[in-house]
């Protein structure tokens, strides 16, 4: 897969050890970068389809059809958060994402996704 970021400042702390621990704690840090190497390590979007999603439990957080974001799971209730990096995004023919064909991805940060 390959994976931007949203900012260089989020790609720099990501990519640096000491800087992930300082920002987002030991057990965080773990998380970020255990999902980081599972997200580089897939071939598409598709290793996370359920129920291969496994313990990262990828899922869309769409409003409406616009595929602006998804997440997996990192220490409860945070979630690292992305979104597809094609232009256009990849649709299936019935409807929603197709997942096999997002390759691409931009990190957009870590957040609660249940906060409102």
């Amino acid at each position: 897969m390959d994976i931007d970021f949203k900012t260089t400042k989020l790609k720099k702390s990501f990519n640096e050890g000491s800087k992930l621990v300082k920002i987002y704690g030991v057990l965080r840090a773990k998380k970020i970068s255990l999902r980081m190497m599972e997200l580089r390590a897939a071939d598409s979007l598709m290793d996370f389809w359920p129920p291969e999603s496994g313990p990262a439990r990828c899922h869309e957080i769409s409003k409406g059809h616009s595929f602006n974001k998804m997440s997996v799971d990192l220490d409860h209730p945070y979630r690292l958060t992305f979104k597809p990096n094609h232009d256009p995004t990849p649709l299936r023919d019935e409807g929603g994402l197709d997942w096999s064909q997002v390759t691409a991805i931009t990190i957009l940060g870590v957040e609660n996704t249940h906060e409102r």
